[in-house]
């Protein structure tokens, strides 16, 4: 009779050690959402990961270097896909526009790596670096993925010709807005917003606002 070899226990603790910073940065994101950065402790953070402090400092020397990590596993990739839908893109600049409001609800704001936005907003005068920080690897990143997409609208006549630095900015705030009324007062709205209603309503005005009419400058 052939009796089956448990698994080593070794095996058993690479897997778990593998799987440690995605709880970690679970958990962070979390943490961060609901307390914000001020308030949110490395302690909180190993308690919900259900590991020690100490392990935690394995991974990650202080909570900036978290925080960090949490940005950048979270919000950069979906910028660097949204990044390669502009430079790759060849049918109509309005479908595109479309595809990049909706794909970041998806990836981003439907979930709670939406809080850190409001995060960011409430907290960034307290911690300069790391406004600096989130500046240079999500705003400025976001901002310039939609100017470029508008540019390229602009140049090819399918948009009329505004300020596409101000344009971006138009686009961008509203998305904002969602985000902040999402993680705040949306709680004692009687009527909850429909995000999807929202986002339809706003690109239809954009696209009002973009599309040339007779005798307009190309």
């Amino acid at each position: 009779m052939s009796v089956k070899t448990p698994a080593r226990p070794e095996a058993r603790w690479t897997r778990r050690k593998d799987e440690r910073p995605a709880e970690l940065l679970s958990a962070a994101l979390s943490l961060f959402v609901e307390k914000g950065y001020a308030a949110t402790r490395l302690d909180d953070i190993a308690r919900q990961a259900g590991v020690s402090k100490g392990t935690l400092y394995l991974y990650y020397a202080s909570k900036e270097d978290l925080f960090k990590a949490v940005v950048r596993t979270g919000l950069v990739p979906t910028l660097e896909r949204g990044e390669r839908m502009v430079e790759e893109h060849t049918g109509a600049m309005t479908d595109l526009l479309e595809q990049v409001i909706f794909g970041w609800w998806e990836a981003v704001g439907d979930n709670p790596l939406g809080g850190i936005s409001k995060l960011m907003f409430s907290e960034a005068q307290n911690f300069p670096d790391l406004a600096r920080f989130y500046h240079a690897e999500v705003i400025s990143r976001g901002h310039g993925l939609v100017q470029r997409l508008l540019e390229r609208g602009i140049a090819r006549g399918e948009f009329v010709a505004i300020d596409p630095e101000l344009g971006t900015r138009l686009i961008l705030a509203p998305l904002m807005q969602l985000l902040l009324w999402r993680h705040s007062f949306d709680v004692c709205d009687a009527h909850r917003l429909d995000p999807i209603g929202y986002l339809r309503q706003h690109l239809d005005m954009i696209m009002y606002g973009l599309r040339p009419r007779s005798g307009s400058a190309s």
